[in-house]
């Protein structure tokens, strides 16, 4: 079976993980903070706080910028779950706007439209690791004067053309920007998250609600040579990622210019392959953009029934997704409001399939990959045909 992604993970972070277990320290504490140092290091942000996973990096996120009751974020249904819970957790309203059929992200020209004067903040998806139109947006936000929170779960080794200079996703462009460190993910630590920003401000919250809203971290308070008791100002929550998982993630960092650069090589060897076979169209990378290539995603000819497709996929062997799911349309967001038009979101999740991409993967497997895609269009339209 050929899986649809595949973490690598080696004896550097099994080491590392040895090592953060023997020293006694296994919750957050001294690895974390490094992991974070070195995270926004490589990012370039000012600050970066690591948290247990992305769906609670961006619950923060929103607390900070204002997020409470009654208010609405204009967002995208096209995404994980995860986004619209995140608001919901605040007592406020996702209102989904439709996405760019190129990029699977965004449209900016959409969330004007979709503005009222409840809107409190904007929250963008870098989906599969594609930077949004981050200019168009922010050019939205500007003149709506609410809050830009970049959803860069995917995102991590992403660069994007931004001001006349290529930077890496995790530098702010807009407030904060959030990440996942799923198994799914360019970079794992099993679970956990991280969010950047630059405000000073923002970052102390992040670090005082994480932790229960405690005055006092644990490492203060284990390196002090003074007795210290801590104080609880505000309700917090445990939003915690752990040391071994910290270390792992700080082995995960050095082999990340290696991934990025494998991963983008076999993306361009689907684009080559794929650009000629009839009823498949690879996915546009604008040239602003410098995708990580978190997934692969086609779109497939509208006379292909995306389930056969798939299905004689893994009838070969080979394991694939749909398109990106739609929140509006699960049951546990049935409830929201959907004034606007979705229907490329909706054309999306339907006609798009994402096909294998990992670093370990072999030319040889991509290859079968691909072969196994143009059996599978044939299949597929003999079945219709009869």
């Amino acid at each position: 079976m050929i899986p649809i992604a595949k973490p690598l993970l080696g004896e550097e972070e099994a080491e590392a993980a040895r090592e953060a277990v023997l020293s006694g320290w296994v919750s957050q504490g001294p690895q974390v903070a490094a992991f974070e140092a070195d995270f926004a290091a490589i990012v370039g942000a000012r600050h970066a706080c690591a948290v247990s996973n992305c769906t609670t990096a961006l619950h923060l996120a929103l607390l900070a910028v204002g997020v409470g009751p009654g208010d609405e974020v204009i967002t995208v249904s096209h995404s994980f779950i995860a986004g619209a819970n995140s608001i919901r957790q605040c007592g406020a309203v996702p209102v989904f706007v439709d996405i760019d059929a190129d990029t699977f992200n965004i449209d900016p020209k959409a969330i004007a439209d979709a503005a009222t004067d409840r809107t409190r903040a904007i929250m963008v998806v870098h989906q599969m690791g594609m930077p949004c139109d981050m200019a168009a947006v922010l050019n939205v936000a500007r003149d709506l004067g609410v809050p830009v929170i970049e959803d860069a779960a995917c995102g991590i080794g992403s660069e994007i053309l931004f001001d006349g200079a290529w930077r890496k996703i995790g530098r702010p462009m807009g407030d904060i920007v959030c990440f996942s460190f799923h198994p799914r993910k360019v970079l794992t630590t099993g679970e956990g998250g991280m969010l950047t920003t630059e405000s000073d401000a923002y970052d102390a919250n992040f670090r005082l609600w994480r932790q229960h809203g405690m005055s006092v971290s644990d490492r203060a308070r284990h390196s002090s040579a003074t007795v210290i008791f801590e104080d609880y100002p505000v309700r917090g929550y445990n939003y915690r990622m752990t040391d071994i998982q910290a270390a792992v993630g700080r082995q995960q960092l050095r082999r990340l210019s290696h991934v990025i650069a494998r991963r983008r090589a076999l993306a361009e060897r689907y684009r080559a392959a794929l650009r000629g076979m009839n009823g498949v169209t690879p996915p546009h990378e604008p040239d602003w953009a410098r995708s990580n290539w978190q997934s692969y995603c086609v779109w497939l000819a509208e006379d292909l029934d995306q389930v056969s497709v798939m299905q004689a996929m893994l009838n070969a062997g080979i394991a694939t997704r749909r398109g990106i799911m739609n929140m509006h349309q699960e049951e546990a967001q049935a409830d929201v409001p959907r004034p606007h038009a979705l229907t490329r979101s909706e054309a999306a999740r339907d006609h798009c399939v994402l096909l294998p991409l990992y670093v370990q993967m072999t030319n040889a497997e991509q290859d079968e990959v691909i072969s196994a895609l143009d059996a599978a269009i044939q299949t597929s339209r003999v079945r219709r045909a009869g």
